[in-house]
């Protein structure tokens, strides 16, 4: 790893990452403009209704996936590095969450939440908001109700702002602030952007609907054919994991997934902390971990049954799935810490949960209750031997568990959500909008799909950020220099202190 002065490099690379994001942007903006000077499209035959409930509750569940990030990941982060850092890892955070909220509504939303010229990535037709207005609606899970779209903006926002936050737990101690401050712009529209556009977007059930109950009307041959063709086209008007059948009703895939091998091949790249498995790095701050933790857990009802889009039914099944889960990975990761260590710790019970947490992700709106106690138990020991056993066998240094906790609790959860989705199992099933009914259960076809997604996301996010973090370091360097990493980067990269001593 090659340590570079951060000054005057440090200065252009983040000009050339500020370039960059610009050039993106202007031509943006002149698809849009193009696009906005297009003909509106007509008028469906029903108009989807807004429902001022639906609203508020969406504007509330937005104001919850910021809060599980700043300041719920931030501490939860800051409490587990040490003192000397402590500042630092609120920095990225804080950063993050920045950073990405200007680029989101620039040109993030629009890639990620536009149709494209492919299924891997959206296009530039919503950059700079473009015909996003107080009264343009976004679809749900449901015929005829819709949410306004600049709710959905937000609420994706949230989403795309804490994704790259995540990352910041592997990296963290060693990692100069510009080399962060130029991957997680780029990261951003580099891998969240393509992973969310293949996993979440879709025409929506008001399109299915109406192509299916145009091809049932249609009264002869040549109109059937047209008809098909028509719902066909609608059915392909989405992202390439969707069109797999793949499910992720939150992030299993498109957040945690994303982050944890992304986390993990960043520190693989970085290298170890001077001092690491030779040296104590104990957290300096229990009590604020475990004040992280809780805002967390608090703020993720925001993010799972936010992700129902309409206060229903569905949503109380998500809120019900992220109490139940997570309280059953805390209680199994520490039943399996008191087994292996001899006593039971407060960091294993937080950490436990935030593994739940993870795991019931993208289960939240498809598992039944008990089975989300069940995929609990399971991310608590799973994640527990990856953070404990596997890290130590092999000796990486994934600073606070990013790898272990989501990666591995995200692929964990990914997979199960194959499987609890089953209405046998006490599960929703999965909505056939063309038919206006739960489509049969083929449990080898889903796990099939499930697989698939899981390692599209993984080679997508860990061949992307290798690439990225590869470049920035022949431009700037991403390794702050060894007498500042023993001194600490609150001092030498931000001029603070977390405390006076």
């Amino acid at each position: 790893m090659t340590f570079k002065t951060p000054s005057r490099l440090g200065l252009a690379g983040l000009t050339l990452g500020v370039l960059f994001a610009l050039c993106l942007s202007f031509i943006a903006f002149d698809v849009a403009f193009a696009e906005m000077a297009a003909p509106p499209a007509a008028a469906a035959a029903a108009e989807p209704t807004v429902n001022k409930g639906d609203t508020a509750w969406m504007l509330s569940a937005t104001i919850f996936v910021l809060l599980m990030t700043i300041p719920g990941l931030a501490l939860f982060y800051g409490g587990l590095v040490r003192t000397k850092n402590m500042l630092s890892v609120l920095m990225w955070v804080f950063y993050s969450v920045c950073i990405v909220t200007i680029l989101w509504v620039v040109v993030g939303y629009s890639l990620a939440f536009s149709g494209g010229s492919t299924a891997l990535i959206g296009g530039f037709s919503k950059a700079f908001l473009a015909g996003v207005t107080p009264d343009s609606k976004a679809a749900t899970f449901s015929v005829g109700a819709n949410i306004p779209e600049l709710v959905y903006v937000c609420f994706q926002m949230t989403f795309a702002a804490i994704t790259p936050a995540l990352i910041v737990g592997s990296l963290v101690e060693r990692m100069k602030f510009s080399a962060m401050a130029l991957f997680l712009p780029l990261w951003l529209l580099l891998v969240y952007c393509p992973i969310a556009h293949m996993v979440w977007y879709w025409a929506g059930p008001d399109a299915i609907d109406a192509a299916a109950k145009a091809l049932a009307a249609a009264a002869d041959g040549a109109a059937k054919t047209a008809a098909q063709a028509k719902l066909d086209e609608v059915n392909a008007d989405s992202g390439l994991i969707f069109q797999w059948g793949a499910i992720d009703f939150a992030g299993g895939t498109v957040v945690h997934i994303n982050s944890g091998i992304a986390g993990f091949v960043g520190c693989l790249l970085l290298g170890k902390r001077i001092g690491f498995g030779k040296e104590l790095m104990p957290p300096h701050s229990l009590t604020m971990n475990m004040i992280g933790a809780s805002l967390l857990w608090v703020g993720w009802f925001g993010f799972n049954a936010g992700s129902n889009l309409e206060a229903s039914g569905g949503a109380v099944l998500a809120m019900t799935n992220s109490f139940v889960a997570t309280a059953a990975a805390a209680l199994a990761w520490m039943v399996v810490e008191w087994m292996a260590k001899g006593r039971p710790s407060l960091l294993g019970l937080v950490t436990g949960a935030v593994a739940g947490l993870v795991a019931v992700t993208p289960a939240s709106g498809y598992a039944g209750p008990m089975g989300a106690i069940v995929l609990g138990i399971l991310a608590g020991v799973v994640c527990f031997i990856f953070c404990s056993a596997v890290k130590n066998a092999f000796g990486y240094d994934d600073a606070l568990d990013v790898f272990g906790v989501h990666c591995i609790g995200g692929i964990l959860g990914a997979i199960l959500t194959g499987i609890l989705v089953n209405p046998k199992l006490g599960g929703t099933g999965i909505m056939d909008y063309a038919t206006g009914k739960i489509a049969d259960y083929d449990f080898v076809a889903q796990l099939i799909s499930q697989g698939k997604a899981v390692g599209m996301t993984l080679l997508w996010s860990g061949i992307g950020t290798l690439i990225i973090l590869k470049v920035i370091d022949v431009i700037i360097g991403l390794r702050t220099a060894p007498d500042a990493e023993r001194e600490g980067l609150d001092l030498t990269d931000h001029g603070e202190r977390a405390y006076n001593m």
